[in-house]
Formats: structure tokens, sequence, C-alpha cells
């Protein structure tokens, strides 16, 4: 009797034991739920398309961008597949094309090249960039593979514009003032995992009011940018 009485004492212990433990686990679960973020940082690589541009002037090589930084996830609804991401990070990009930039003295001058003696022309900018996204997702607080639909515009500084020329005589390169220090655009991230598409529509030119090749203005110069986006936890 005393036997089945101290095996009956055991049993209880042990399912009290595992029910306070499934309970634990529950919680930390439910906890884990009510806590998660969709913090990230990304990596981009796209094409850059010149779109308004005059007939004359066409781009060479492959034009392109990579950007990089973080995201900082912000939910919005109480399953949080759903909130804002608001981020900063920086980007290269490179139009190449047959639009010459020249300097004479203070000012800077376009032309479209001939193909004799040519090898490249370029417009470089550097960037930091400011995104600001509207996020939808499949995630749970233990999937980390989901599907993901962010939209939203993003704002760039460019803190540094060149143009350089490279011709079979010689390099050219300067500091060109005439590329739009603020820039801004809608874009759109869309795929599942690791592996997203990347769109950039640009809202304003590339290059500042009042420049002209030819005497015709070439500051309607808008962007589309068309890659892949890269999320890391």
């Amino acid at each position: 009797m005393i036997r089945f009485i101290n095996q009956l004492m055991i049993g209880a212990c042990a399912l009290y034991s595992v029910s306070t433990w499934g309970q634990s686990s529950v919680d930390s679960i439910q906890e884990l739920d009510q806590n998660y973020l969709e913090d990230q940082f990304y990596v981009g690589v796209a094409y850059n398309v010149l779109l308004d541009a005059p007939d004359d002037m066409g781009q060479r090589n492959f034009s392109y961008n990579l950007q990089a930084g973080f995201i900082k996830d912000i939910p919005l609804n109480q399953r949080r597949n759903f909130g804002l991401g608001i981020g900063i990070g920086y980007a290269v990009n490179s139009y190449y094309s047959n639009l010459v930039a020249s300097e004479e003295g203070n000012q800077v001058t376009y032309s479209v090249t001939p193909d004799v003696g040519f090898n490249r022309s370029k417009l470089e900018t550097h960037a930091v960039e400011f995104p600001l996204e509207l996020r939808w997702r499949t995630s749970t607080a233990a999937d980390y593979k989901f599907w993901r639909v962010y939209a939203g515009v993003k704002f760039g500084y460019v803190f540094s514009g060149r143009s350089k020329l490279v011709m079979d005589s010689g390099n050219e390169s300067f500091s060109n003032p005439d590329i739009q220090e603020f820039q801004y655009g809608l874009m759109l991230n869309f795929g599942y995992n690791t592996w997203n598409v990347h769109a950039y529509y640009g809202l304003n030119s590339l290059l500042k009011d009042g420049t002209t090749l030819n005497e015709a203005p070439i500051d309607d110069l808008n962007i589309l940018r068309i890659g892949l986006i890269f999320y890391i936890l």
C-alpha cells in the first residue's frame, strides 16, 4: 500500500511538472508572438534605366545600383503581419550612356559623343537613403521563411556626384554640380524568404532644372530601377 501511494505521488509530481512545462512553453510562445519584430538588414543590386532621354542619347554598358542598409520594423496589428518599416542605407549608382559632360570654368556642358575613340561615359552618385515602407508578410515568431510585399517611398541625399569620361586619348573626371542632391521615388519589394524583386521609380529628375543638351532641356531624366534585394534577419 505504501509503495502504491509513493508511486501515485511520483506520478502526480511528474504530471504536474509536464503540465507546468507545457504551460510555460505556451506562455513563452505567446510572449514571443507578442514581441517579435522583422528588423532586417538588406543588400540589393539592380539595373538603372534612364527614362525620358533625348532621342540621340542612349545607354551603354551596365548601369548598376548597389544598396545596403537597415530597416526598423513597427507592427501595426496584433498578428504582426502588417506594419511600417523605417530605415537608413547607402547606395551607389552608375549611369552609363553616350552623354558626355565637360567642365568649362564654373559650368558643365553636355554633348552626345560619337563612337570613334569612345570607351564609356558615366554619371556616378553616392547617397544616403531613407526608405519608408508599408509592410505585409506571412511571417510568425517561429517562421523565418515567408512571403512579403513591402511598398513605400525612398528619399535620398546625394553627397557625391561625379561625371567620368574614358576615351582612347585619356580620362576625365570631375564633381558634377548638376546632379540633384535630393532624390525621391516610389519603391516596391516583393518575394519569398531571402530572394525578392526590387523596383524603384524616381519622382524627380536625376539632373537639376535648367540642364541642357544642345540647348534642349534634359532636366526631366528620371530613373527606373529593377533588380533583387536580399533581407537578412
